[in-house]
């Protein structure tokens, strides 16, 4: 579906201002607001100035959606429209992929969210190796915890078998090393910050048709469970987020889906560490 930047000549009211607060919720595309709470959208747009001009351009955005697809008939229409044209990235893992739904996908950003030594860098690494070997695609691996490893990156390599490809992939291990010290005690810069990160992610994602992969730690959350860091604001930047928990004196991850575009919450496989 085309961003939303595209249709402005065609319909002056998705203006620079629309624009602009759609990617301060993560919203890039018309795919985007399939994907997004429309009602938290909307209450958000209560609370700007311009809410009535805000309103018709969301108003404007569906009307787009009934002309490209008349009706909608059920979800499939919108998974066959979501999946064209895009390919998925084999991360290196069989199970991950299967998980995934054929691995890392294009144009979407993916997040690992888990605890220190839960295997999140190992993947990391691992479909940095497989995408540069096996897909001849070009990688940047952004490290921003010291956790790179030239070794295992030569490892999982000498463990691949040559083939063809012409994707990249965009790694930043971890993005909360990166915004949680903008975030300082709740301020608004520091969200506002963070909101324009992971727009700018998605930004590069969507346009060059990159998969990207971010990594992010855990906090506690209800009854002793845990969740991702960086709160609600940043949930709604991911397309995919998994969360890896290791198994108490294991090498054994276990790892579930949070959210994904095409595949239901909760579904879950295993994940062996090599440390």
């Amino acid at each position: 579906m085309p961003p939303l930047k595209s249709l402005e000549t065609e319909f002056p009211i998705l203006d620079s201002n629309f624009r602009s607060f759609c990617a301060s919720h993560g919203i890039l595309t018309v795919e985007d607001f399939l994907l997004h709470d429309l009602h938290a959208l909307a209450a958000h747009a209560e609370e700007q100035p311009s809410s009535e001009r805000l309103r018709q351009g969301v108003d404007q955005v569906f009307a787009i959606i009934d002309t490209i697809h008349q009706p909608w008939i059920n979800g499939m229409e919108l998974l066959e429209d979501a999946q064209k044209n895009k390919r998925a990235l084999s991360t290196g893992c069989e199970r991950i992929d299967s998980l995934l739904n054929g691995g890392l996908h294009e144009g979407h950003v993916t997040e690992l969210a888990g605890p220190s030594s839960s295997g999140k860098t190992q993947l990391c690494l691992l479909a940095a190796a497989n995408v540069a070997y096996q897909h001849k695609g070009g990688v940047t691996y952004v490290d921003t915890g010291n956790s790179f490893s030239p070794k295992r990156i030569a490892h999982f390599i000498g463990q691949m078998c040559k083939g063809d490809g012409g994707v990249s992939l965009l790694i930043i291990d971890s993005i909360s090393s990166l915004i949680t010290p903008i975030l300082g005690s709740n301020s608004p810069q520091g969200r506002a910050l963070m909101i324009s990160t992971g727009s700018l992610l998605k930004k590069l994602a969507h346009e060059y048709n990159i998969a990207v992969l971010v990594t992010n730690h855990t906090v506690g959350g209800n009854r002793g469970t845990i969740k991702p860091a960086l709160g609600e604001s940043w949930k709604t930047i991911p397309h995919t987020r998994l969360l890896f928990f290791r198994v108490c004196g294991s090498n054994t991850c276990d790892v579930s889906i949070l959210k994904h575009p095409y595949v239901a919450s909760g579904k879950a496989a295993k994940f062996t560490i090599h440390d």
